[in-house]
């Protein structure tokens, strides 16, 4: 398939990894049309002849689509006490720090995002209009789980300052109202927590949280609407399992798994989205509560362990990070903790992007550099094959283009010459 409209750039010299999963090309050119989408992405012997179109030599770089994170909270601010403070802020200054965590990850590479809960429809509207920079946005808006368990930040004293985190609902019938709820005010995904959490002071990771005839319900209402499907917050074996034979769409976290939630996953297809840049984050102690400590220093190696050997059994993954829990912006350090679990780097660049589209419904638009896409991709002067890590670095990223708009350009003048 090739688009009828005229090319208004042309790419030429990069190392092309095209996210379908195939080997990379070198020597490659990508054409983009006037109409944003790609006319050509290939080796430069098959590629049209040059005309008049403008050139950008990227000779010694390596160009990618553009990459997701299929698990962010741009509403909260990177860390336990920075989020604190965000609760405390007026809403207005917090929808300013929401704009700029957003803009700087778009020019970290990240060019579609799926927010699992803290920000609403609005956000996504805004980018969708140009009204804001960041990634294509895909929205939760709240997360769902019973009282006392990972959605719940009620006080002590009863008040509760979440800036629109958390839900709870502890029955099928609160569950199927809330969903409605959140589906009318326009959500692309709802959001279960089958476990408790690590951040949460008053449950565990091991703790049950919505039961299975809970989340069944919340995966009715949003295939009752056509939604892109049901994310679980998914930590502790027994919630695991409620949530994949509930028959959710992706698993968040999952650091509990097991052969049978592999041998579960496996069977209904449901998409793994590990956020290993969470639990293998270990603060110093003293910097954040006790109780968030203890939590992450005896999850941490369960958790690598636990991903590798899904990883190992072929469970699909996608790439999510959690920031927002974590820092914003070096979103793209997943995929070094994904190859130390088992991925090839070719395999988790492909779950960076062609399999997130994929998890995310958008596998027919963006996520690969095929022709007729849009064309959103990145190019980056480190060889992520041999140095995956090197792509954490933002500035690692030098040119980042959303449907053929250029966000983010630092290519030395040599490279952005046109001929």
């Amino acid at each position: 398939m090739t688009t009828s409209n005229g090319v208004s750039a042309r790419y030429e010299g990069a190392v092309l990894i095209d996210g379908t999963g195939d080997e990379p090309v070198t020597d490659a050119v990508l054409l983009v049309d006037d109409q944003g989408l790609i006319d050509y992405a290939g080796a430069a012997d098959s590629a049209p002849p040059r005309d008049a179109t403008p050139v950008v030599d990227l000779s010694g770089h390596t160009l990618l689509p553009g990459f997701f994170d299929c698990h962010v909270h741009f509403g909260l601010g990177g860390n336990m006490m920075s989020s604190l403070r965000d609760m405390a802020a007026p809403p207005s200054l917090r929808s300013f720090e929401t704009a700029h965590r957003m803009r700087e990850t778009l020019r970290a590479g990240i060019t579609t995002a799926r927010d699992l809960g803290g920000i609403d429809a609005g956000y996504r509207q805004a980018q969708r209009r140009g009204l804001l920079e960041g990634p294509r946005l895909r929205v939760a808006g709240r997360m769902l789980g019973p009282t006392g368990g990972h959605s719940d930040f009620t006080l002590p004293d009863g008040s509760c300052p979440d800036p629109g985190l958390g839900s709870v609902v502890d029955t099928p019938e609160q569950a199927r109202r809330e969903s409605r709820t959140l589906l009318r005010d326009g959500v692309d995904w709802l959001k279960v927590c089958a476990t408790g959490g690590m951040t949460t002071p008053s449950d565990d990771p091991e703790d049950v949280g919505l039961d299975e005839e809970t989340i069944r319900t919340v995966v009715g209402e949003a295939a009752n609407r056509r939604r892109d499907g049901v994310a679980a917050h998914s930590q502790g074996i027994v919630g695991i399992h409620n949530a994949l034979r509930a028959g959710v769409t992706s698993l968040e976290h999952g650091y509990g798994l097991d052969p049978q939630g592999n041998e579960l996953m496996l069977r209904s297809g449901t998409v793994l989205v590990p956020t290993l840049s969470a639990a293998l984050r270990m603060p110093e102690r003293g910097t954040v509560p006790e109780y968030l400590w203890q939590k992450k220093h005896r999850w941490a190696e369960h958790s690598r362990s636990n991903i590798a050997g899904a990883v190992a059994a072929g469970v699909p993954v996608a790439l999510g990070t959690d920031s927002g829990i974590g820092p914003h912006a070096s979103n793209l350090d997943e995929l070094r903790h994904l190859v130390e679990v088992g991925l090839s780097p070719l395999e988790a660049l492909t779950a960076g992007t062609g399999g997130s589209a994929r998890l995310l419904g958008l596998r027919d638009r963006v996520g690969t550099l095929r022709p007729g896409m849009l064309a959103d991709f990145v190019v980056t002067d480190v060889d992520p094959l041999r140095n995956i890590a090197g792509l954490a670095d933002p500035d690692a990223v030098v040119l980042v283009a959303q449907a053929g708009e250029i966000r983010k350009n630092t290519l030395s003048n040599k490279a952005a010459s046109a001929s």
